[in-house]
């Protein structure tokens, strides 16, 4: 197994970092780094905002859900769908766009490059010894970080990443079986299919949880799952995206 997929296979989310920020340069390489990712028709429709400005991270925190390592951190990044600059480029080339990038297709076009881009710099972070760990709580107040960042039209902030020097070793969370995630020529149809690999996943996260909280916990996936779901969250984000400009058709 080569260095790469060492890297890869060994990811987990970290929540406590050093108080060590990053380098100008090891920031520059992230960033190059989630450049480097796919885009669809090279559209490149992403922005990233670093904030390194410890009140505008203890803000960030307390928006993101009070979480101290918004705020606590060797850099933080915020990753946005960005299809700003694309009216700006319209506007040089005296050109009308406004159609096509409030088009559903286009918002997710946007959010895919940022999401391929994250992943980029998160996997570059990892290959120099540093930790990680996505922020989707950003979303729950997402008209406060978008004026808090200043964005403009057609700019939405889509989650963040906390990057630093770990200080702290964590578990690595079992995923899905092979089988319930990896389909060969069709989905499935048969229910009980995939039924039974949800049965047998819920005893590897039961089992997980049991040695990890000495027997406190014991939660089965399909459990959580439904817990968490079973109340919709977030219902602003319609609102917002369309008031940014995206998905008007």
């Amino acid at each position: 197994m080569n260095e790469t997929m060492k890297t890869i296979l060994n990811h987990r989310s970290i929540r406590k970092f050093k108080d060590q920020p990053l380098a100008e340069q090891e920031i520059e390489q992230l960033v190059h780094a989630a450049q480097m990712a796919s885009t669809s028709s090279y559209i490149q429709a992403y922005s990233i905002i670093g904030v390194e400005n410890k009140q505008t991270k203890a803000e960030l925190a307390t928006l993101a859900g009070n979480q101290p390592y918004v705020e606590q951190n060797g850099h933080f990044f915020v990753f946005c769908a960005d299809l700003y600059r694309h009216t700006v480029a319209a506007e040089m080339e005296d050109l009308e766009i406004t159609p096509a990038i409030e088009s559903t297709e286009k918002f997710m076009v946007a959010v895919i490059d940022a999401s391929l881009a994250a992943q980029n710099a998160a996997v570059a972070a990892e290959s120099l010894g540093l930790g990680i760990c996505y922020i989707g709580g950003l979303r729950n107040e997402i008209e406060k970080v978008s004026e808090l960042l200043q964005l403009p039209e057609y700019v939405i902030p889509l989650f963040g990443m906390a990057v630093g020097v770990p200080d702290a070793e964590t578990d690595q969370k079992p995923r899905l079986p092979l089988e319930n995630v990896y389909y060969k020529e069709t989905y499935p149809n048969e229910k009980q299919k995939v039924q039974q690999g949800l049965e047998n996943y819920n005893e590897t996260i039961s089992a997980y949880y049991h040695d990890r909280t000495d027997g406190k916990r014991s939660d089965r996936w399909t459990e959580q799952m439904s817990n968490m779901l079973k109340t919709p969250r977030r219902m602003h984000m319609k609102d917002f995206v369309q008031g940014k400009g995206f998905m008007k058709s």
